[in-house]
């Protein structure tokens, strides 16, 4: 048990930088190249800088904001923005960001004005919804010809390659013959333009499992991973990865009151503050602790306590409610508890304004 701070999600950049070398040796061996995603801990200075000392190829991002703020601090690495340009930003995009990934044809238009304006060149990537049902062009003639025709028209905007993203939305796993649909669009891409498309991107940590099981189709050159170097986990295919580090980081709160209280509430049981009827076991009158942290700052059901005999209970909008009945440690007041940490409660912590994200070395 560590004594005494505000909420802190601590993350060892030595573990990380060690992923993301391990990742990027793995890609090498089928010729793929591997870029670090930072959108999980809101490009985060340290942890960008850690992926490119792991070997990484290029940095990603959801947010042109994260790129602009790690090209100011001098990171050095070509940038990609992950998510759709929306058209109120694109001199943005244009200003910070090397590559875009696009779907529609007049998101492309837009890039190729700004980039007159600018007198910059931007390159694309082209996204292909493969059956996840999240972003890109359906694989059909009549949407793979718009957006060609879109590109034919930019002086300024080059079509780099196609890309597609599997497990974020619809909960699809990456395959072959998922993975050969965006080859088939590439190469019908190709015909239509005239020219060789450089970069095949299939997908992110999740496609990890073809490259392990000899699967990935050999076009493929390019992943854009962040969970599993950041974690060491890939959450849609349900595992920890074997040969990366899982103990990467970890969520600190400290404790705010401890006292003996019954493990049901006294009274009518109406809606909770989130809108839902909660239910409760009754276990007798138990030991609780009291933590400040709360679902404003972290995905309750994405963390897992570090100390022995500690259970999570429930929270509230800003506070954490857990039993520490069994646990072996004195838990007082100013008493700060562990918590391990998924993708979606790091997301969670690292976007809280109120959770300081603490990257250093071991």
């Amino acid at each position: 048990m560590i004594m005494g701070s505000n909420p802190k999600l601590r993350v060892g950049l030595e573990k990380i930088r060690d992923n993301a070398s391990k990742v990027v040796e793995l890609c090498k061996k089928t010729g793929i190249r591997a870029g670090g995603v930072t959108k999980g801990l809101c490009g985060n200075l340290k942890v960008a800088e850690a992926m490119v000392d792991g070997g990484c190829f290029f940095l990603a991002d959801s947010r042109v904001k994260n790129i602009a703020n790690l090209k100011r601090e001098g990171v050095n690495s070509p940038f990609v923005l992950l998510r759709l340009p929306m058209p109120s930003e694109i001199d943005a995009v244009v200003t910070w960001t090397d590559v875009s990934l696009v779907s529609m044809a007049e998101t492309i238009l837009l890039l190729d004005e700004a980039c007159k304006i600018q007198n910059k060149f931007h390159e694309v990537i082209v996204m292909v919804d493969v059956g996840d049902l999240r972003e890109g062009i359906w694989p059909s003639d009549v949407e793979i010809e718009t957006v060609a025709s879109a590109l034919k028209k930019c002086k300024r905007v080059h079509c780099l390659g196609v890309g597609t993203n599997v497990g974020c939305y619809g909960g699809v796993l990456p395959s072959r013959e998922n993975m050969g649909r965006l080859v088939e669009v590439g190469r019908k891409l190709e015909d239509l333009l005239g020219y060789k498309l450089a970069v095949y991107s299939g997908g992110s940590s999740s496609s990890l499992a073809l490259i392990e099981k000899g699967e990935m189709p050999r076009e493929i050159n390019q992943l854009r991973i962040g969970e599993a170097i950041l974690l060491g986990t890939d959450v849609t295919g349900g595992r920890k990865i074997p040969y990366l580090n899982q103990d990467t980081m970890f969520l600190e709160a400290e404790v705010i009151e401890v006292r003996r209280k019954p493990s049901v509430p006294v009274g009518e049981i109406g809606a909770d503050a989130f809108g839902n009827v909660p239910f409760f076991e009754d276990r007798g009158v138990r030991l609780r602790a009291v933590l400040a942290l709360g679902k404003q700052d972290v995905r309750l059901e994405g963390i897992k306590p570090l100390q022995n005999g500690i259970r999570i209970l429930g929270a509230s909008s800003d506070h954490m409610i857990v039993d520490v009945e069994d646990c072996d440690e004195n838990i007082s007041p100013g008493s700060v508890l562990a918590f391990r940490v998924d993708y979606g409660a790091m997301l969670a912590a690292a976007t809280s304004p109120y959770v300081e994200v603490v990257a250093e070395a071991e």
